[in-house]
């Protein structure tokens, strides 16, 4: 009973593997290098160019305060031995408070850029996604490969 089932099961085996396709086809390919895509595209550049000139507008209040900030803290400095230690030890408190509240402020502002920027950039990776994908239907490809920094496959034939 064990060689009978051995048997059938090689047999299948055999004939599974000699199964030859009468037609072969040909896959219809191609290649993006998806860096240059990326540093070549007008849209992205332009955005770009918009982002960091908000960027530097929002910047630009906490830059004021950080300003005033360094000018107190040198005044603090030059004036620390003259009006004493207790006088010291008093704005000596509220600069450093003020320093943690400059921290807290930048990095608030850090992450609301890099979020901002996150938004905007996966909103210009769809376009491009959907472009390839349209391109791709329209010239009838069954794959669209990127290289470079996104080696992967952008557009798959569906089926």
């Amino acid at each position: 009973m064990k060689k009978l089932v051995l048997i059938l099961g090689v047999a299948f085996s055999v004939l599974a593997c000699n199964k030859t396709e009468t037609s072969s086809k040909e896959f219809k390919t191609a290649y993006i290098d998806t860096a240059e895509l990326i540093e070549k595209y007008e849209k992205f550049k332009d955005e770009d160019d918009k982002f960091k000139v908000k960027s530097e507008e929002l910047g630009r209040p906490l830059e004021a305060k950080v300003r005033a900030f360094q000018a107190d803290a040198q005044n603090f400095q030059r004036n620390a031995q003259a009006k004493g230690p207790q006088w010291a030890q008093q704005m000596g408190a509220a600069l450093q408070q003020r320093e943690q509240e400059l921290g807290v402020e930048q990095n608030a502002l850090i992450q609301q850029l890099q979020q901002e920027g996150a938004v905007l950039k996966d909103t210009l990776i769809s376009e491009v996604k959907k472009f390839i994908k349209d391109y791709g239907k329209k010239k009838g490809y069954d794959y669209i490969y990127g290289t470079g920094d996104a080696a992967t496959v952008l557009y798959a034939k569906e089926g």
